[in-house]
């Protein structure tokens, strides 16, 4: 069962994962006598940064924003943009190396068939497709091994940063009894940085502040607040327009809480945190329930094939559809099936998984349990870890015990922590790296 856990310690923004897709290859119009005139524009840790790479990073960029419809920020801002991740991600993948961390090729392997799967085609399709951008498999493998490399010291690196005491978690249900209506607010903020070093002056702080001003100022004469956030904001998520999303107020550090609380949706303020001046907008809010008293249970058993050499991924899908067909006929049981075919650690068990609350397991097969009703058997089903057929066995309602509670608020306070603690661990990693930015040739 334990191939089955999904667990993220960090958010998505958090990550900055950025897996390649099937048109992640040269920027659009991308010619040979460019790649041939390339040249450096950056030196990260005496590790280069080409002008091409930033092309094509930018590239990436203009995909995602068209993704979300967002407004398209101006050439040199975004090329700007693009080079600071890249700058980013190159201090990072160092200091990975550096600690000795690295990605095997077996998990190498199986992120392959993990993107492929996403892209609707097989491996060998993938990698024909990437040639038709320029982009052969040992680069693609490379990119591929980066990023999850990016993952994986961030994990580690920001995690061990981050601790939640028994004290925060009395303090925190304390708060809840205090709460006469027990209930907490939802935000949806937007925000721009104007980032200011520690031990910034008091007039360096003087000009943030009046910077933040005149961004208030235009954004009430008509100006867009995103379009302002990509041009502006030094934050991780300004590509996105300074945008958090609607999320519970326990997941803000308390500092913007504290701003917004009484704002109304639409309206702005500044506040002032140790990255630097943040303007702060409010772009909805609404009342969200208590922490909840009661958790819905899922009981699941699966039967799971893992492809090999000998037994491919469309192989066991027919073998699992032929086992369905079988219990569903009254042929066999599913239990049977399980103890006998399963590769997992509960098959003998019948592939009985238990009793599980939501996010137990990986998004794809907490997705196909959803669509089920008790008793009925899915069809077969890929997920990272194999091919499963899965049935339902039954949901419940049960009441949260003392100790899952306060593991409840546990996870709550740590994830609100995890941001601040990887732009602090950011910080400090770009702060040592020696950075050499270069002027193009004339």
């Amino acid at each position: 069962m334990a191939c089955l856990l999904g667990c993220s310690v960090l958010s998505a923004q958090a990550q900055g994962i950025r897996l390649p897709g099937i048109a992640g290859g040269a920027a659009a119009g991308e010619s040979s006598a460019q790649r041939a005139s390339d040249y450096i524009v950056a030196i990260v840790n005496n590790e280069p940064i080409t002008n091409l790479q930033v092309r094509q990073d930018m590239h990436r960029l203009a995909q995602e924003l068209v993704q979300q419809q967002a407004t398209m920020p101006p050439p040199a801002v975004l090329a700007e943009q693009a080079l600071e991740r890249l700058i980013t991600e190159r201090s990072q993948i160092q200091y990975a190396r550096e600690v000795g961390l690295k990605i095997e090729d077996f998990a190498l392997d199986e992120a392959v068939q993990t993107v492929a799967r996403q892209n609707q085609v097989d491996i060998e399709e993938l990698h024909r497709r990437l040639a038709a951008d320029g982009v052969s498999r040992s680069q693609f493998r490379g990119t591929l091994r980066d990023q999850m490399l990016l993952s994986r010291v961030r994990e580690r690196e920001v995690a061990q940063r981050v601790r939640v005491s028994e004290l925060e978690i009395d303090q925190y249900l304390l708060d809840q009894q205090r709460n006469s209506a027990n209930t907490l607010a939802e935000v949806n903020i937007a925000h721009i940085l104007l980032e200011l070093p520690e031990s910034a002056s008091a007039d360096q702080i003087s000009a943030a502040r009046a910077q933040a001003e005149q961004i208030m100022a235009r954004v009430r004469a008509g100006e867009d607040f995103s379009a302002l956030a990509r041009a502006l904001s030094t934050a991780p998520d300004a590509i996105e327009g300074g945008l958090f999303g609607m999320r519970s107020v326990d997941r803000y550090p308390e500092l913007f809480i504290d701003a917004v609380r009484s704002l109304e949706p639409g309206t702005m303020t500044t506040v002032r945190s140790g990255a630097g001046v943040h303007v702060l907008k409010v772009i909805d809010k609404r009342v969200a329930g208590a922490l909840a008293s009661s958790v819905q249970q899922t009981r699941a058993s699966h039967i799971l094939l893992r492809p090999t050499a000998s037994l491919g991924e469309d192989a066991a899908i027919a073998r699992l559809e032929e086992f369905r067909r079988r219990v569903m006929a009254g042929e066999a049981t599913f239990e049977g099936l399980a103890r006998e075919h399963s590769q997992d650690g509960s098959a003998s068990q019948g592939g009985d998984l238990g009793w599980n609350p939501p996010g137990r397991f990986v998004p794809e097969f907490d997705a196909a349990l959803a669509k089920l009703a008790p008793s009925e058997i899915s069809p077969p089903l890929v997920s990272r870890f194999g091919v499963h057929l899965i049935r339902l066995e039954g949901r419940r309602t049960v009441p949260l015990t003392a100790r899952e509670q306060r593991e409840t608020v546990r996870a709550l306070l740590r994830e609100k922590k995890l941001e601040e603690a990887y732009q602090s661990w950011n910080r400090e990693l770009r702060a040592r790296a020696y950075v050499e930015l270069r002027e193009p040739p004339s």
